[in-house]
């Protein structure tokens, strides 16, 4: 059975069982842009693989965030060099031992790079929330809507779209501004988070969401 033929099924059966709801946007937004960093979007590594058309999404949804001074995150994966910080994650997927602190492989690629005082919050394991200060940041700030951009969709986007649920937020994924290493994790990762999770819609659909919520806003505080 192709993808598309087994997704279609089980989109059917959940429709008929009461999943998959949406959720749909709250008052205040922020956006989060999971582990962006070099090892992750260099196809040469063992961490990586061609995510372009994810940064490119994922430039687009900082653009508009930014114009409507929304709050934005980026997050990054980083060992100390004994590694006594990774737990049981590094045995598992040894890949991870490239990602040392203050090496260029755990900086944000340089096409996304934060600006001003965006904030990179330093993870160790895969959500964005698990032994960091994000639920601290996002209170401080208001925030009932999480955006989610980045890799893998599989892993930390996964990880962190649950999370985010289970905090209380409403989740959004634009689908083309995260991305994963192989096509099929993604697609029934993607599928998962639209069923149980959070919202997986288009950059389009968030920048629209935006601009129809927050440019009225700001037209009126212009004239």
């Amino acid at each position: 059975m192709s993808s598309t033929s087994w997704l279609d099924e089980a989109g059917e059966l959940y429709a008929e069982r009461e999943f998959g709801e949406s959720v749909g946007f709250g008052e205040q937004p922020a956006l989060v842009v999971i582990d962006l960093i070099n090892a992750f979007t260099d196809p040469d590594s063992n961490l990586g693989s061609d995510v372009d058309d994810v940064l490119d999404a994922t430039k687009r949804l900082l653009d508009a965030f930014r114009e409507y001074d929304l709050p934005r995150y980026f997050t990054t994966v980083a060992f100390e060099e004994s590694y006594g910080d990774a737990g049981m994650f590094i045995e598992k997927v040894p890949a991870l031992r490239e990602l040392r602190l203050g090496t260029e492989r755990v900086e944000v690629d340089d096409r996304i790079e934060p600006v001003g005082d965006e904030r990179v919050v330093l993870k160790k394991y895969a959500s964005a929330f698990f032994g960091t200060d994000l639920q601290t940041e996002l209170t401080t700030q208001r925030v009932d809507t999480l955006v989610l951009a980045g890799v893998t969709t599989s892993g930390c986007i996964r990880a962190t779209a649950v999370d985010s649920l289970q905090h209380g937020y409403r989740t959004i994924v634009p689908a083309d501004a995260v991305g994963d290493r192989a096509q099929g994790p993604h697609e029934a990762n993607l599928f998962d988070i639209d069923a149980k999770y959070g919202d997986v819609v288009t950059t389009d659909a968030v920048c629209e969401h935006l601009d129809e919520t927050y440019g009225s806003t700001s037209d009126a505080e212009s004239t």
